[in-house]
């Protein structure tokens, strides 16, 4: 039959049944690539829509990045400027009462320069001088000298226990003479001594910071603020008088202040009113103050939500579509798979004959080993391999000693049944790689090739089976050990490129091969330029 069919398929024809074959018997494959593509294609509008979308909220959100910390930076400049125009003041004065001390005279010079000062910066609320008792001495306001008493004030205990002539900011007070919410900046007067001699003060007023926040552009949810180092708020907006003095310890704001440095950004959960808001805060140069400025994460992102709904309704849209035509087009390759299910079986059976005749056509028919034309395939193949990777290959040319003396004696069928005894054996000795292979190479001589091995270890795989044949202890009256045994030659080689051809491999293994004929059979023998090393039994 196997001839019947080889006579009757030409290699051509045999080629394009298995061709058309192979398109019917994929049509399920098809219809699964359809439905990946269709999924793909869809789910590829989504992430990209998605990838889009989240693209621009980055970018939305570094742009606000950017706005809040420019805002940051324009109050913290404000802010330095502020409290460093009450300070150069301050220190005017220390100057001038511990130079000119605190006479009738002194005082009424003092009282004008104090006038004057506080016309020349309207941000001070009042310019101040305290003796050791916290007694007012002089003040840039009508207020009479004798009627209070400010040795209670924070600021004033702190310049009693504290040497440092440095600016001391303090917390905001609501002013003795004016009755306004003020922010103290007060500086220590020291007596010729060195002891403490009083406390100059000028008092900002928060009206001032109130009315330059209210110009910043933050939303209706944005907020700024004003906070001392030591975490009491100063001012904030939205104002609210409640939180003026306000401990801001336990805030997020104030965590992150104090341990991520002084100055970042981040997206915090107000401790005031409960709003996430992107804030930007950053402290001072000058003073142990900072700043925040806060815009509300949904009106920042209220934009960007608006343009994502309709793009992605729109997107959702297209993805119906493409959904729907793909799946038109998957049910008409199903209903033409159905009609041609028929076809594609006699089309399977006959690619199931082809690999058939193929198999038995690389195939030796007594012996189960690869037959003359396979061996061929694979040398040339393995020997271009060994080329390109500089790596050995080697060859094992084995024959049975004696075997026409054995066909004489026992018969050509006993003879065949000997040779695939030895066949199977051969085959469980060098099927250990997956690129070794053992093929009849004519009559009763069998090849065996093995990549990346040296002749040291292809001569210990030819003995190994010269010792496993002669193990089997199969008669032969016509050999002289009394047994059928073999001889093998072996040759392992580096091929050169266009310095050596396959055909060479095999002419040395041959040559070994019958040289161990020659030296008394059932020996194995390795040739490489010459006669190198055997093995006998």
């Amino acid at each position: 039959m196997a001839t019947l069919l080889a006579e009757n398929v030409s290699p051509p024809s045999a080629f394009k049944l298995c061709t058309e074959n192979s398109l019917i018997s994929n049509k399920p494959s098809i219809i699964w690539r359809a439905i990946t593509f269709v999924v793909i294609v869809c789910l590829s509008l989504v992430v990209l829509d998605g990838w889009r979308s989240w693209t621009a909220r980055a970018v939305e959100l570094g742009e606000m990045d950017v706005a809040t910390s420019n805002l940051s930076r324009a109050m913290a400049q404000q802010a330095d400027d502020t409290f460093k125009e009450a300070d150069t003041a301050l220190l005017g004065l220390v100057e001038r009462v511990q130079h000119d001390g605190t006479g009738p005279a002194a005082l009424k010079r003092l009282h004008d320069v104090l006038v004057m000062r506080q016309q020349e910066l309207p941000q001070l609320a009042g310019l101040f001088v305290y003796d050791e008792n916290g007694i007012w001495i002089v003040n840039s306001t009508s207020t009479p000298l004798d009627r209070f008493n400010n040795s209670d004030r924070e600021y004033f205990i702190f310049h009693q226990h504290n040497a440092n002539p440095g600016p001391h900011i303090g917390v905001p007070v609501i002013s003795r003479s004016g009755g306004k919410w003020v922010i103290p900046v007060s500086r220590r007067i020291n007596k010729p001594d060195g002891s403490f001699g009083g406390v100059v003060l000028a008092t900002v007023d928060i009206d001032f910071f109130k009315a330059f926040y209210s110009t910043l552009q933050i939303g209706n949810a944005g907020a700024v603020a004003l906070v001392l180092n030591s975490g009491v708020m100063l001012i904030r907006r939205p104002f609210d008088v409640k939180v003026i003095g306000k401990n801001m310890r336990g805030t997020e704001l104030y965590r992150y202040y104090t341990t991520q440095g002084p100055a970042g950004t981040a997206f915090i959960k107000s401790a005031q009113d409960g709003v996430t808001r992107l804030n930007s805060y950053r402290s001072l140069p000058h003073y142990p103050v900072f700043v925040a400025a806060a815009l509300s994460k949904d009106e920042i992102l209220h934009e960007w939500w608006r343009d994502t709904i309709w793009h992605s309704a729109g997107v959702l849209c297209l993805v119906m579509v493409v959904g729907l035509f793909g799946w038109h087009l998957i049910r008409q390759i199903g209903l033409r798979t159905t009609a041609e299910a028929e076809l594609t079986k006699t089309h399977a059976s006959l690619e199931k004959l082809n690999r058939t005749l193929e198999r038995l056509a690389m195939q030796d028919g007594l012996t189960g080993l690869a037959n003359r034309r396979q061996f061929d395939v694979t040398l040339h193949s393995e020997f271009s391999r060994a080329t390109r990777h500089a790596s050995a290959l080697a060859l094992i040319m084995l024959d049975v000693d004696c075997f026409k003396q054995y066909n004489d004696i026992y018969g050509h069928a006993a003879g065949d049944d000997c040779l695939r005894t030895i066949s199977h054996l051969i085959r469980e000795l060098t099927a250990r790689r997956p690129g070794d292979l053992a093929a009849r190479y004519g009559g009763e001589e069998i090849a065996v090739l093995l990549p990346n091995t040296d002749v040291t270890h292809a001569v210990a795989i030819a003995d190994d089976i010269r010792s496993a044949i002669r193990g089997l202890e199969i008669e032969h009256s016509g050999n002289p050990t009394g047994f059928v045994t073999i001889s093998a030659g072996v040759d392992a080689r580096i091929p050169i490129r266009g310095a050596a051809k396959p055909a060479e491999l095999i002419l040395a293994a041959d040559r070994a091969l019958y040289e161990a004929k020659r030296n008394g059979r059932n020996r194995v023998l390795a040739a490489r330029n010459g006669l190198q090393s055997s093995a006998t039994g």
